[in-house]
């Protein structure tokens, strides 16, 4: 499996994550829990980003290789 894709199936898994903590905390009036949840959840965003964004990398070093092979 690519590592793009690893960061962006663990993105998926931490934003999921934080946004359950986030809800656990809203309902047990728990604000320490409600803002780590956030926090993981903007963690995983990040994280899936830095997976697209190596996705992007690739498919432009195939396209350079395809130009300078042509």
């Amino acid at each position: 499996m690519k590592t793009s894709t690893k960061d962006q199936i663990k993105g998926s898994f931490h934003e999921v994550k934080g946004t359950i903590k986030e809800q656990v905390g809203k309902a047990a009036n728990d604000r320490d829990l409600k803002a780590a949840g956030r926090a993981e959840k903007n963690a995983g965003k990040v994280q899936q980003q830095i997976g697209h964004a190596k996705e992007t990398v690739a498919k432009l070093r195939g396209k350079l290789a395809e130009i300078k092979a042509g």
